[in-house]
């Protein structure tokens, strides 16, 4: 595939639109996610979702972006101080997507579904990290709450590989998310470092619904009375009181999914 001759100019008003939407209120007032990669394009595409537009600079591809850019028809040609210009990375592959934003809906849930909530979660990071691993866990789907970080934000999408399409991930309201856990009979873990009940003690079969706070403030009372509250030991003797949240979800989850092998399928918690 040949790349139409390539846009130069930093003042080109797709340009200049590229960079506006690294702001998350420009990609909510249009509707769009910035999709940066190719492999995260790679899963977009392979979850259904449709560009609106495709920006390629074959002066950066990667091996990757080299054997996706050929399946790409339409695409509009960066130079490469452009690509530089709207991209979000030190080093980019020279694959960038404007793409209409999904609208998840949530599935019904199975008798051993897992379920992670987030409130809060401000750093990108640790939210995309949290995904790759409810992906590879085997998790059904994460709901997140509050206005923390972007679940579809460039940094978001980059950190989960592209897991964000993989699995259902839904922002919603705070009583909409309890009601949903609620109507459908979740048992809600609260996992906090102050817990008196390990994690491995905890009975994580049947529905399951993991909670997530910040590691700064972490969960709000009303979602640290849930059903039951978990923690992950310390046994460091230098003061470590607490684990980064994503290492800890990515711990509760494989918990969660080694219980699920040596339990009879359907087994409910208790």
């Amino acid at each position: 595939m040949s790349v139409p001759e390539a846009i130069t100019s930093l003042q080109n008003p797709q340009v200049k639109r590229l960079v506006r939407l690294r702001e998350r209120r420009e990609r909510e007032r249009d509707g769009v996610l910035l999709i940066e990669g190719a492999r995260e394009l790679s899963r977009a595409l392979q979850a259904g979702l449709q560009p609106e537009t495709v920006y390629l600079c074959p002066a950066l591809y990667s091996p990757d972006a080299t054997q996706l850019a050929p399946t790409l028809p339409g695409a509009t040609g960066l130079s490469r101080a452009a690509f530089e210009k709207v991209s979000g990375r030190e080093h980019p592959d020279g694959v960038l997507a404007v793409v209409s934003a999904p609208r998840p809906t949530l599935p019904e849930p199975g008798p051993d579904a897992v379920v992670v909530v987030l409130h809060g979660l401000e750093k990108p990071g640790n939210v995309g990290a949290i995904l790759r691993s409810a992906d590879a866990a085997g998790a059904q789907s994460v709901l997140v709450l509050g206005r923390g970080a972007d679940p579809y934000g460039p940094n978001v999408i980059r950190a989960s590989q592209g897991s964000v399409f993989t699995l259902p991930v839904a922002a919603l309201p705070e009583d909409e998310a309890l009601a949903w856990l609620s109507e459908r009979g979740f048992t809600t873990f609260a996992c906090t470092p102050d817990a008196p009940r390990s994690y491995w003690d905890a009975p994580l079969t049947g529905r399951v619904a993991l909670l997530l706070g910040t590691e700064h403030e972490g969960l709000p009372a009303h979602w640290r009375a849930a059903d039951q509250a978990i923690g992950i030991p310390m046994h460091g003797a230098r003061g470590a009181d607490s684990l980064n949240v994503a290492t800890a979800a990515a711990l509760v989850l494989y918990e969660c999914a080694r219980q699920r092998r040596a339990a009879p399928a359907g087994l409910a918690a208790s």
